[in-house]
């Protein structure tokens, strides 16, 4: 019996360090690539509601350069086009990981930081449930000034909320927020609330307001006071009349359309009409409109902005369910 034991004692333990040699140590920072899931499993998970501030963003403390993920490995899952909403094309900044989110059986949310000698920025991935990059974007960018404080947070239902708390010269305090969700089907992170730092009266008049609203996609679509897409029912069969004005970077950008577009599929429509460049696509579902350019519109907006955006349906008010 005792050496029956002692083969059994030898037996396991020759088949754990067996299975300590199998797990390997996952390591993004080199340029050895790595597959998906190791790429997600590398992020801690973080527990919500969870919340990061410019402040811990700026302390001048050293990266954990354990954490951090070599550009080979990031390029690998998520485009370009995601960090080149905060740095210049060639730009290449240190990219640490700071935790994730899991939804079960759907989404991950994956949080990192980037760094370059004078940018420090947050962004927010999304993967789903199949492990395959949905959207990115920024979430966290610091502005250097004392007078403003900034953050991002997640919340039980998953909703992303930036915050900015400007100190006035009067001593009060003015605070804005812009609230997002991962929107799977437009592959984009949506805003479905705004708060403006500058709590301006304006008005937006909406000349199209009083056209009938019977088809499926008719109503007004809006990501904040003063955007709007607003869709009623066009002359004929197969069409939309539409109404569009957007103001992005603090008013410093502002686009306006109206036109009428033809349903080119069961959810899209294209605004295309002789003599005229702009050419612009709608992508219809249940809770939001999301507007692509397919050709330059530039004569109906400024030049450093876009009609490409997600707009969220507004609810219907008995006066507008009233409309012929």
């Amino acid at each position: 019996m005792q050496g029956i034991r002692k083969y059994l004692i030898v037996f396991v333990a020759i088949a754990s360090l067996a299975g300590c040699k199998q797990k390997k140590k996952i390591n993004l920072s080199g340029e050895e690539t790595v597959a998906v899931n190791d790429f997600i499993d590398f992020f801690a998970p973080l527990d919500l509601p969870l919340e990061f501030a410019d402040t811990s963003l700026l302390k001048a403390k050293k990266d954990n350069d354990s954490l951090l993920i070599s550009q080979k490995n990031f390029n690998q899952f998520v485009p370009d086009s995601v960090l080149q909403q905060v740095y210049a094309k060639g730009v290449k900044p240190k990219i640490y990981v700071l935790g994730k989110v899991t939804v079960p059986k759907a989404e991950t949310y994956l949080f990192v930081k980037t760094v370059t000698n004078d940018k420090k920025a947050v962004f927010v991935l999304g993967f789903d449930k199949d492990q395959k990059f949905i959207a990115g974007m920024p979430v966290l960018r610091p502005d250097l000034k004392s007078s403003t404080e900034q953050s991002v947070s997640m919340d039980r239902k998953y909703s992303i909320t930036k915050k900015v708390v400007l100190k006035n010269t009067d001593g009060s305090v003015s605070e804005g927020r812009d609230v997002y969700v991962l929107n799977n089907g437009a592959k984009n992170f949506m805003l479905i609330m705004t708060d403006a730092l500058d709590d301006k009266i304006t008005e937006l008049i909406n000349p199209i307001d009083t056209l009938p609203r019977k088809n499926k996609y008719s109503a007004d679509y809006s990501s904040g006071k003063m955007s709007l897409v607003s869709i009623r029912d066009g002359r004929s069969a197969g069409k939309i009349s539409f109404f569009i004005h957007f103001e992005k970077s603090n008013a410093a950008c502002i686009g306006e359309l109206k036109g009428e577009a033809i349903m080119k599929t069961a959810n899209t429509a294209v605004y295309q009409v002789g003599g005229d460049p702009c050419q612009l696509q709608f992508i219809f579902s249940s809770s939001a409109v999301t507007l692509k350019e397919i050709e330059g519109c530039g004569s109906r907006r400024g030049l450093n902005c876009s009609f490409d955006g997600s707009f969220a349906k507004k609810k219907v008010s008995k006066s507008a369910n009233k409309s012929k």
